[in-house]
């Protein structure tokens, strides 16, 4: 319900000085986000949380640093969770790259690398229902476009528990009790997860700042290759990396089926609902919190259009994207607009709706009526040629409605490098 949104975002103010806006001030103290995952919901059926539990989350750096920080959640927490110990590891696999390599993780660490995460110089701590915390710098030297380890132990019963649901990217954890965050071995990570559970940002000291992309399942990348790091937004972390453009880290906002103006299932929102709650509700978590956040890429818009209830006025859709930029602004952040894909072919595809998308469409390639920063065309990029209602068969899934690898890297190429 949009009144529990209120309530949440409300939650996390009360704790802004646990982990702090990525406004200006934050750009200038040297902190750039290296991985990012937007928290959607609580995982249902575990209302007495993960006890005993140890999570050994892989993640994949865009960038790299000399030092790290990491960020949990417990924003759909219904109860504080203690976590017991925190450590983060440089993996001893590299995990999908942009070279096309695939180096799975399988748990195991990099000897040498594990390291104890501290809050306020204490190797434990309890992080209040609905709010997020930031860690102390570890100093762990970590690379670009290389898998990480962040791993919990929660020695106690909690509540729900906050969860990223489509990480295309398999994790590990063991049931406990006993606390195995501290061992390089991957011996007790005798089980495999598909989602991240609580660590939702990887931090590194230094590089240029955050390009953020706020999106929904497409940015995402559900249908992208597992565990090879696929997503558009890696692709555009890797032309960054190859470009004379600073080497910015890419943080990846996407909740899979996320609106811009009405939270998943409305009204009828729960912490449980996993399409998240709306691009508006959950901006300043996502977006204007991210370590040196400087530029925001915005592409939603689908969901409110093709999801019940179906919002077929444009206007409506135009005054969330205008809103997202108004308050980005605000902030420092630049804007780029993304077109929204051609879906004939998906199910709920109407020549009505279609008219919807193209009046949305025309206004951000005519530049947002002055809000937009830049131009990410990812329309035109993927659209065939041949019936441009229609995504290139060269670059769809196979549902019409998502891209492949090959599409996904053709829309990170049309990103403007030299707006960000």
């Amino acid at each position: 319900m949009r009144r529990l949104s209120r309530i949440l975002a409300a939650s996390i103010l009360l704790v802004a000085g646990l982990a702090g806006p990525a406004d200006a001030r934050e750009r200038e103290s040297g902190w750039t986000t290296a991985w990012a995952t937007a928290p959607a919901a609580a995982v249902s059926g575990v209302e007495q949380g993960y006890a005993g539990f140890t999570i050994r989350n892989v993640v994949h750096t865009t960038t790299g640093g000399s030092s790290v920080r990491i960020h949990l959640s417990n924003r759909f927490g219904t109860q504080p969770v203690l976590m017991g110990h925190v450590t983060v590891a440089v993996s001893a696999h590299t995990g999908g790259r942009r070279d096309g390599t695939i180096d799975p993780s399988d748990g195991s660490a990099r000897p040498g690398t594990l390291r104890d995460v501290r809050f306020h110089g204490r190797t434990s701590i309890t992080v209040p229902a609905r709010a997020e915390v930031l860690s102390d710098p570890v100093d762990l030297p970590v690379a670009a476009d290389r898998d990480v380890l962040v791993s919990t132990w929660t020695p106690q019963p909690s509540g729900t528990v906050t969860y990223h649901p489509a990480a295309m990217q398999d994790s590990f954890f063991s049931r406990g009790p006993a606390d195995h965050a501290g061992e390089e071995s991957a011996t007790a990570f005798g089980e495999t997860t598909r989602v991240w559970h609580y660590v939702n940002g990887v931090d590194v000291s230094g590089g240029p700042g955050t390009v953020v992309a706020l999106g929904d399942s497409i940015t995402d990348g559900v249908t992208s290759t597992w565990g090879a790091n696929r997503r558009w937004t890696d692709y555009l972390a890797a032309r960054l990396a190859g470009s004379p453009v600073p080497d910015y880290g890419v943080a990846n906002s996407g909740i899979s089926g996320n609106r811009i103006l009405l939270d998943s299932n409305a009204p009828d929102y729960t912490i449980y609902s996993t399409f998240g709650p709306s691009a508006l509700t959950r901006l300043d978590w996502d977006v204007l919190e991210r370590a040196g956040a400087r530029t925001v890429i915005v592409f939603e818009g689908i969901n409110d259009i093709q999801q019940t209830p179906h919002q077929d006025d444009p206007e409506q859709i135009i005054a969330g994207l205008a809103q997202i930029s108004a308050q980005s602004h605000a902030r420092g952040l630049r804007v780029v607009g993304a077109t929204i894909m051609a879906w004939k072919g998906w199910g709920s595809w109407t020549p009505e709706l279609e008219r919807t998308r193209v009046a949305v469409n025309a206004w951000i390639r005519a530049g947002g009526d002055g809000t937009l920063d830049g131009l990410a065309d990812f329309d035109a990029a993927t659209r065939d040629p041949a019936d441009p209602q229609r995504l290139l068969p060269a670059y769809d899934s196979g549902d019409h409605l998502h891209p492949n690898d090959a599409g996904d890297r053709a829309m990170a190429a049309v990103v403007p490098l030299s707006r960000l």
